[in-house]
Order: C-alpha cells, then structure tokens, then sequence
C-alpha cells in the first residue's frame, strides 16, 4: 500500500510537472529568476594568452605527471623503500613474515581509501586549509580528489609483496617439506592468481570497455580474497608458530596481518552493513532527463550517493541536490539522471519506485572548490545536477557557464531558477540556437571579469580534459572528475 507521503509528493510533482505554463501566477521577480539574461558575452580566442612551456613539458606537467600518478608514485616508493628496510635488516633477502605484513598493511590502506567515511575525512582535512593560505598550497590541496592513486598504488604493491611473498615460501618449502607448509603455499599460488588477476581487469581500458563486468568481477574477486586471505593467516601462523616455538593462536593475535585483515574486513562490512531499498519519488524532466526524489534523510550539500536495482553487480554514483520543505528546511534530497547509457535509459523510460543505496553519502570533486574565494563554474548537459549541490551551499562566490540543448525544455524551469538563483548572470547556453560554444575561451574570460583563483568544470570526458588543459597551461588552477580512479 503506498504511504501518504508518496502519494501527496507524486501529486505534487505530476501537478508541477502537467501544469499549463500560462496558467501559473508568477510575480515579476519570480518569472525574471527562470528567465536567463541575453547572451552578451562572446568568445573571443585573442585574450587567450601563451601556453607554458612547450609540448613536451606541458605533456609532462599537465597530463602524464598527474596527481593520480603522482600518489601512486609515492606509494610506490614508499614500499620500495621498506623493501631496502626489510632487506638490511636481515643482510639478505626479507623475512616472509616482514613481506606477508607488508603486504596486508598495503591491502588494509588500499581498502580504506574506499571507505566512505575515511574519504570524507581526507576531503574535511584538506578542505579545512584556510583563505589566508597561498594559492600555490590551496590549489594542491584541492587535488585531493585523487586519492584513487592511494587506492591503485597500495593496492599493486599488495599484489607485488605477495608474490615475493609467494617466491620466499616456495624457497622455504623446497627446504623444509611438511605438511602445514604445502597447504601455505597451495594457498598461496591460489591467492597470487586471484591477485594478478584482479590486477590485470582494473587497467583503465579494461574497465571502460567492459565497466559492468569489471564492477561484478572486482567485487567478488575482492571478497573472494578476503575470505582466502583470512584462511591463509589461519595456515600460515600455524607454520610461523612452530618456527617460533609458541601457539598459533597467540602467534597470530601478535601478528600485524591479524589486525590489517580486521580492518579491510571491517571497512567491507561497514559498507555493506548499509545496504537498504529505499523509496524514489520520480519527476520526470523530459525524455532524456529525470529526477529521483528520496525523503529518508536530510541531506547535505556536497555529498554523492551509490544508487543501483541489482545491488550486487552494479552501482551508480551521482551528485545529491537537497530538497526543500515550504518553509526552507532540507526534508530529502535528489539525484537528476540523464540518457547516458543502457541504465539511465531504463531509468528515464521506467521510473523506480524504489532503489538501493549503499555505505555513506560521500564528498567528491566539488567540495574542493570551498579552498576558493571566488570559482567559475562550467557544465554541459547533465553535468549541471552535479553543480546544484554546489550553488545551492552557496559557500563560495562563483560564476556559472552551462552549455547545453534546449535547457528548459530538456530540464525544466526549476533547474534553470536555481542555476540563476545562484548567479543571476549565469551563462546558460542552448546550442540548439547558438551551436557550441568556445568552452575554453568564454571560461577564460569569465576567470578574467570575475577575477576568479579556480574553475570547475562538469563534463564529458573528452570536454573536460580539454577546458582543465586549456587553462591549467595558462596557470589557472583547474578540477574536473576523473574518469579512471
């Protein structure tokens, strides 16, 4: 039976959404806020100044050296650097066990990195860095929406320390034959094929080729491993106990593998332990747009959620709009869907009336742009629903760019009233009369007339890698989302 509020919010929405434009009493100033200013600016590709540097070193800086790699470098060396330790300390080749912890502390950071609230954390730490502080620093802070590279780095090194690992028993065994040992090192061979196999689908042509099969396989494969990790810890003490001449299970309390895979296993559960259907209040924008309402809690600017029908396989995450109650408190939140794949498409033609969510709203891109004093903000189509978490905090000071077909028509007047609620002089582009603009040019010239430190952009991959390269080679700090982390 549906619930009163579904059925009064479903009404409300089909009344908002039937009802006859001329028919609507909107005062003056109401109707001037869903209406954009004319376009007077336009793109002028003369005030671009030089690029840095020259091809060469602006492949370098800007596309090969990026702070994804830069992480994953570090981490990298991190490990190679206690791999010298490990090896000094023994005149030789590294204990199993220094390798064995080496390895699950690797696997424990990789999986934190994961973790909702451990994410958020990073985000708060790095958002907290005051105005007053340099440009140069603020602006490396804000990258901090690359911890993938955490995440990618630990998680190759993992594989890397168990296969030395691996190599280190199997040298062991070929000495000393026993049975405990044989059942290690079978355990072993399992889980390093189990590993580099995780390892080879997660190369990012791999995951856009075949992203949902990926998604499942890591998945499993993940909570495969754990399950034969925690069997291996079990196997292994038992051989470590013997050479140390104590019980196994004293030997692996002691064991810092046993307090790593408490973590990961932890962190897996916390997440999971989340899972829940939830009730969706679909509005309909147009035939390649939606917007999914949810009331199960009042959310927050600057949160994502994981959102799915077939929780087990698949999950898609999207920027949350907070929603408004009659008298301006947050009562739920939404999520605007757009006609970008079989998915959305299913969604859009056949509106959920329940969803699953997962683990904890999370921070992403945009929560940077608080390090700012004044942004410029730059979507096309849907990239808009993303931003309206954005402009709704109304935290920083901004400029708003969106390019897009048919705005109102493809996502209704009240998008529109909020994007110019938020800038009264935003830039609202509908290339269905004007063809596409010059991305790169007219940002750069809203940096330049709103004296903006930064620019943010919402996009396609390709689209957006061409406006963060354009004005990052002009020495302006520039964020859009990662499209392989």
């Amino acid at each position: 039976m549906s619930s009163p509020v579904r059925l009064d919010l479903e009404r409300n929405i089909r009344d908002e959404a039937s009802a006859d434009p001329s028919s609507q009493s909107f005062s003056s100033s109401e109707e001037s806020i869903v209406k954009p200013k004319p376009i007077t600016l336009e793109a002028n590709p003369d005030l671009l100044p030089e690029k840095t540097g020259n091809k060469t070193t602006r492949y370098l800086n800007f596309n090969f050296f990026s702070a994804y790699r830069k992480l994953f470098s570090v981490i990298f060396a991190a490990n190679l650097s206690a791999l010298v330790a490990f090896c000094v300390k023994t005149k030789g080749l590294p204990k199993a066990a220094d390798v064995a912890s080496a390895c699950s502390a690797n696997i424990m950071v990789s999986i934190l990195f994961r973790q909702e609230n451990v994410v958020n954390l990073v985000y708060e730490i790095a958002v907290a860095v005051p105005h007053s502080f340099p440009l140069w620093f603020r602006r490396r802070m804000a990258k901090v929406f690359h911890y993938g590279g955490v995440h990618s780095g630990c998680g190759t090194a993992a594989v890397v320390w168990f296969i030395l690992y691996t190599a280190l028993i199997t040298k062991n065994f070929i000495k000393v034959r026993d049975g405990d040992s044989l059942a290690n090192l079978i355990m072993s061979y399992i889980l390093v094929t189990l590993l580099c196999t995780i390892l080879a689908a997660a190369h990012p042509r791999f995951r856009v080729m075949f992203h949902d099969y990926f998604e499942a396989g890591h998945r499993f494969a993940g909570w495969t491993a754990l399950i034969i990790f925690w069997t291996h810890n079990v196997l292994d003490a038992r051989v470590e106990a013997k050479i140390e001449g104590v019980s196994w299970g004293i030997y692996i309390v002691r064991s810092p593998n046993f307090w790593c895979f408490c973590v990961s296993t932890s962190c897996t559960l916390l997440s999971w332990s989340r899972l829940r259907p939830r009730d969706v209040y679909p509005e309909v924008l147009s035939d390649h747009a939606i917007r999914l309402h949810f009331k199960y809690m009042p959310m927050q600017p600057f949160y994502g959620l994981k959102i799915s029908t077939r929780p087990l396989l698949e999950w898609h995450a999207f920027a949350t709009i907070p929603d408004e109650d009659e008298n301006g408190k947050i009562n739920g939140f939404s999520v605007v869907v757009s006609n970008a794949g079989d998915w959305t498409r299913e969604t859009i033609m056949n509106p959920p009336k329940k969803l699953w969510t997962r683990g904890f709203p999370l921070h992403g891109l945009l929560y940077t742009s608080r390090l700012f004093k004044q942004i410029v903000v730059v979507a096309t189509g849907s990239g808009i629903g993303p931003c309206l978490s954005l402009l709704y905090a109304d935290v920083t000071p901004r400029r708003v760019f969106w390019s897009t077909p048919a705005p109102e028509k493809t996502y209704g007047k009240k998008i529109i009233k909020a994007v110019l609620k938020a800038d009264p002089d935003a830039i609202i582009w509908n290339t269905r009369e004007k063809g596409r603009p010059d991305m790169v040019a007219l940002t750069y010239q809203l940096v330049l007339e709103s004296k903006a430190e930064a620019v943010f952009i919402i996009s396609n991959p390709k689209l957006t890698k061409k406006v963060v390269y354009g004005m990052e080679t002009r020495g302006i700090p520039a964020y859009g989302a990662i499209f392989d982390s």
